[in-house]
């Protein structure tokens, strides 16, 4: 039976989860959250509390990238490399990033654009963190470090022409898309639960106890009613809430791809009504908690939410156990930094003893035996010249290989020198349309508040020839761009129902709406909502 345990580790927090396979079946041993101010010591006391010792462990990058192109399918594996090593060099001269501070692994997944090219996912490990990761785990059998944003995949069977969306709200927010049931990209956000735990700890000085008043925390959406006098925490969590539901609605109205589904997992998905909340945002795209495939729910002693809390942890084990991208793995190698092989020799190990018979070359040669002799000769004069001949050949094949090499890789450094300043000029481009739309903005600003200038003045010019001698105008406001607010009262319905009517006949103010009117000692007071008859 196999067995690994998945830990996701995030600021001072640590999921775990260890799974076991038998055959096709996956069985979870052991879960939980621990919240420690030492990493290491909470790595150790989960391997400890789950005898994990010699369990191959599965755990996740620390601030990974992602940096995303497109090659020719048409190339050879070695010319695939080459591109990428050239794509990766110029990302880290644009960025201005030495090219050693990362380590990174890539992915090939078919263009959905072009079907002649392969988009290449190119994840980046800083080489600082990794380090760091790897430290944690020196004394531990490790079976994986690896980019969570792919590894979430793990527990999700996608259908093979099914689009979907996985938002994963742990510490920071991972946007993992998969299009035709293909891991396509992942984006980072900056928003996610950490923000949170910092405004919530702030008050209570307690991370634990952050974490605890998140996950008890319950979201009344448009159809629900609340107390937030029972919740006082909601003014820290809705803001980045609607931030990432913002975002992820953003990303599902700009792809050309239509997402049929949107999968919520997370240290935030276990907000209550999180998908409602999601839902409202994204309309007809469905919104899901992602729950692991490999939980039956109804076979299940335990609630399926307490599971969704180590997602995360579960797809890093899921990785672990030969599940997913294997290649996209940081983990560390032998001490050689070599990878071991068998060699095998065929062939019979016994030795045979080859006797000649020395009096068959005694005596003249015969013509027979001339004719042999020159044929051999010739024979042996002929396969020497051919093979001198083989390798001139081959040797000057291997020189007109190494000079098409040589001015491929230089045509391809000038086309990755062309596409740099392609994207530096659209930078630019884009640069001074914004500025220009910036510009534009603030001309049309300037003319409204040119406009409106005049407008209450007029207003109130206006109603005085129409007001009648019992009522008189309490307040005038001017709440948003053309809407203007009028509270009036009189001791008579009549003269407010005339001052209405003649505003609405002689069209000072346009759809006009009134409150209910309130009498208070025989005075009744009444609010008159109307926008201004005027035009941008």
């Amino acid at each position: 039976m196999q067995k690994c345990l998945g830990i996701y580790v995030e600021n001072n927090l640590i999921k775990y989860a260890k799974i076991s396979k038998n055959k096709d079946n996956y069985a979870i041993d052991a879960f939980g959250v621990e919240i420690c101010d030492d990493i290491e010591s909470g790595i150790n006391k989960i391997v400890e509390e789950t005898s994990s010792h010699n369990v191959p462990i599965s755990t996740n990058l620390l601030n990974d990238k992602y940096i995303y192109f497109d090659v020719f399918g048409l190339l050879s594996k070695n010319d695939i490399a080459k591109s990428i090593a050239t794509e990766y060099e110029s990302f880290c001269e644009k960025f201005n990033y030495n090219p050693k501070a990362f380590e990174t692994k890539y992915a090939l997944v078919q263009s959905l654009t072009d079907e002649n090219k392969i988009k290449v996912i190119d994840v980046l490990a800083d080489t600082i963190d990794l380090n760091r990761q790897k430290k944690y785990f020196e004394k531990y059998i490790v079976a994986g470090i690896l980019p969570i944003g792919t590894a979430i995949t793990n527990i999700l069977n996608v259908n093979s022409k099914e689009n979907v969306l996985i938002v994963n709200m742990e510490a920071k927010t991972v946007l993992t898309t998969i299009y035709n049931g293909q891991l396509y990209s992942v984006e980072n956000l900056e928003n996610g639960s950490r923000e949170i735990f910092e405004k919530i700890k702030n008050t209570e000085n307690s991370y634990s106890k952050a974490y605890e008043i998140c996950k008890q925390t319950t979201i009344y959406t448009s159809d629900t009613t609340s107390d937030e006098s029972e919740q006082p925490y909601l003014e820290s969590i809705i803001p980045t809430l609607y931030l990432i539901a913002q975002k992820v609605m953003a990303k599902i109205e700009t792809d050309t791809n239509k997402i049929s589904k949107v999968y919520l997992t997370g240290t935030l998905a276990n907000i209550n009504n999180i998908d409602l909340y999601f839902q409202d945002f994204l309309g007809h795209t469905e919104c899901k908690i992602l729950k692991p495939d490999i939980i039956e729910e109804k076979k299940s002693e335990i609630n399926v939410k307490d599971y969704i809390e180590i997602n995360s942890a579960i797809a890093l084990a899921m990785q672990g156990l030969n599940v997913g991208i294997q290649h996209l793995n940081f983990k560390p190698t032998d001490k050689t930094g070599k990878i071991k092989q068998l060699l095998s020799y065929g062939g019979s190990k016994e030795k045979k003893n080859i006797k000649l018979d020395l009096n068959s070359f005694k005596g003249a040669l015969d013509q027979i035996e001339l004719i042999s002799l020159r044929a051999t000769t010739y024979l042996i004069v002929s396969i020497f010249i051919f093979c001198a001949m083989s390798a001139i050949l081959s040797n000057q094949i291997e020189k007109k290989e190494e000079k098409i090499n040589s001015l491929i890789s230089t045509e391809k450094s000038q086309i990755a020198k062309i596409n740099k300043d392609e994207t530096t000029i659209q930078a630019k481009t884009n640069k001074y349309i914004e500025l220009t739309d910036e510009i534009r903005s603030i001309n049309n600003k300037i003319s409204d508040i040119a406009e409106m200038k005049n407008s209450i003045p007029n207003l109130l010019q206006q109603i005085m020839y129409i007001m009648p001698l019992d009522a008189q105008v309490i307040s005038i406001e001017n709440t948003e761009e053309k809407h203007i607010k009028i509270v009036a009262q009189s001791k008579n319905y009549d003269s407010l129902g005339y001052f209405i009517a003649k505003m609405k006949v002689d069209n000072y103010l346009t759809n006009i709406v009134t409150s209910k009117s309130k009498k208070v000692n025989k005075i009744v007071q009444i609010t008159i909502e109307g926008e201004l008859p005027w035009e941008k």
